[in-house]
């Protein structure tokens, strides 16, 4: 009896052995399994908050922790910041996802005489580049705790064990520090010190964060070199003119507003579509980028306020023949009067001459401007003028306007002869040329095709590519509305009075009509009020007059 009873107890111990061992692996093995899924988790998140959460959350997790909380290393002010704070028995949380702001002051790494904080747990942890393991922090020796028995104190809780773990990136430099309290026992109740295994699942976890951290901000730096660098273009080109000062910078705002219009339209054309923050930021960036090909655009065209400019405007070269051509009428009254003439009717004919004279010079200061559309009547008498001789210092007999001066005064629209609007058009060529040499990241790869369709037009008239509505994508279409309508209202165009918000959507509604633009997008720009949303924070008071959106052109 006895023996059989001593191999029974044995087996009993031996399965109670056993059933113990396989716990303790199927544990090992769970907190294996959470560690990777935290490493996914870390790899994936590109919220800054949302990953310094999942840092912490995964951390406590994984040793059973209470409470924890990270700091990260500010290098300007030497000490460690808290970033997030989590206690679950006390119901607090500061910081990340919270809302709640944390308002605890930093730990400095060094007293203000220089010497090491080696007093404080964190500043020890990071100054000694080693984990931390307390099993009870009040009994802990060499380490100033008056702050946390203070917070007990008021909040009755008992801070004991502690893991204080300094967070290291791919380069081995610190750059916060992970910090758990208070492992919990199976029971969940009983406090117990951190065990070697917790203690190393930690320093995974302080090591995978640290790497996820650095990796974010190194994206987040990247991301705001190239956003930088983008504006930089953008500015560049609007600095290149004062006539198209701040356009690159104004249709991004548009086409971001009509985006956002159109994603919460409910046409069936449009009832597919909606950006996400990577979409939107894709529009942005090309936005900024639709005209950066004006680099290549001599300043002499995109500056070209007047029809007779070049490096200055010839207009005043014309004054100065006319200038010659009284002189020369002063000479034939002289000379008339010698010869017999009666004198008043010499001066008669001087005064006629000098009446054409003047009103061939304002007619000419007036086709000169481009303002207004140039009729047969018109530029028959520009040639009719070029006609008059003058002479000039060599003695030369010739016409008062040149071949040239008088095809860009005969230029029926604006101020851009032939030659100079397909140097203008060219940029857009440049443009698509630029940025698709570029090698953009996955994200950012449709910027080529949304900034270099804005001069396209839905009926296939457009340029360069003459592409349909159904060769372009939405944010394409976008574009073109956006980068028209910044053009019709800007106020700082040298060569044109600010246009009337009535008058800008009308011939938006024209050009809705007419094949242009996206009809279904104009109607969105109008009835969302897009226009008035841009117009409030970019337009002077004055443009703003009566608007009838129901009787404005293609609202039917």
């Amino acid at each position: 009896m006895d023996s059989a009873q001593n191999v029974n107890e044995l087996g009993t111990a031996r399965t109670t052995r056993r059933s113990l061992q396989d716990k303790v692996l199927d544990l090992m093995i769970e907190r294996i399994e959470l560690l990777n899924a935290i490493g996914t988790a870390l790899s994936s998140e590109r919220d800054p908050v949302r990953l310094m959460e999942a840092i912490l959350v995964g951390a406590k997790s994984l040793t059973g922790a209470d409470g924890g909380t990270i700091y990260l290393f500010d290098e300007k002010d030497d000490s460690l910041r808290f970033e997030i704070l989590r206690t679950d028995s006390l119901g607090i949380a500061l910081g990340g996802t919270s809302g709640t702001e944390v308002t605890l002051p930093p730990v400095p790494l060094h007293h203000d005489d220089g010497s090491p904080n080696r007093e404080s747990v964190v500043a020890y942890a990071v100054l000694e580049d080693k984990t931390v393991n307390l099993a009870d922090a009040y009994r802990a020796k060499g380490f100033d705790f008056a702050g946390t028995r203070a917070f007990d104190r008021t909040t009755g809780y008992r801070s004991m064990s502690m893991l204080t773990v300094p967070m290291r990136n791919h380069d081995q430099e610190i750059i916060g520090v992970l910090q758990l309290l208070n492992a919990k026992a199976g029971d969940g109740d009983t406090t117990i010190p951190f065990s070697a295994f917790s203690q190393r699942l930690a320093e995974s976890v302080a090591s995978q964060a640290a790497i996820a951290l650095t990796r974010q901000e190194l994206m987040e730096d990247m991301e705001g070199l190239f956003e930088s660098f983008v504006r930089l273009i953008a500015d560049a080109i609007d600095a290149k003119s004062p006539h198209t000062g701040g356009h690159c910078r104004r249709v991004p705002e548009i086409a971001m507003l009509l985006a956002d219009a159109a994603s919460e339209s409910e046409h069936a054309s449009l009832a597919n579509f909606s950006l996400n923050d990577v979409q939107r930021y894709e529009l942005h960036i090309a936005a900024l980028l639709h005209d950066c090909g004006k680099i290549t655009t001599p300043e002499w065209v995109m500056d070209k306020a007047t029809k007779l400019q070049t490096v200055f405007d010839r207009v005043h070269l014309v004054e100065t023949r006319y200038a010659l051509l009284r002189q020369r009428a002063e000479f034939d009254r002289e000379r008339a009067v010698l010869a017999g003439t009666d004198p008043a009717e010499a001066e008669q004919h001087f005064q006629e001459l000098l009446t054409e004279f003047a009103g061939e010079i304002e007619f000419l200061r007036t086709a000169n401007q481009g303002s207004e559309f140039m009729t047969a009547e018109a530029m028959a008498r520009v040639r009719s003028i070029a006609a008059r001789r003058w002479v000039d210092h060599t003695g030369t007999e010739r016409s008062l306007l040149t071949e040239d001066e008088v095809d860009n005064l005969c230029i029926q629209r604006g101020t851009l002869n032939v030659r100079e609007r397909e140097i203008i058009q060219n940029h857009i060529v440049a443009t698509i040329n630029m940025l698709e040499s570029l090698p953009y990241p996955k994200h950012l790869r449709q910027v080529p095709e949304y900034a270099g369709a804005h001069h396209e037009r839905c009926d296939g008239k457009g340029y360069p590519r003459g592409l349909f509505q159904s060769d372009m994508s939405i944010p394409a279409r976008i574009m073109g509305i956006a980068d028209v309508f910044e053009a019709l209202t800007a106020a700082d165009r040298p060569y044109k009075k600010p246009m009337p918000m009535s008058q800008a959507l009308t011939i938006l509604g024209r050009m809705a009509e007419e094949g242009h633009i996206d009809p279904d997008l104009f109607r969105v720009f109008v009835r969302r009020e897009v226009w008035r949303a841009y117009g409030e924070a970019n337009m002077r008071s004055e443009q703003f007059d009566e608007v009838d959106i129901e009787t404005l052109p293609g609202m039917k």
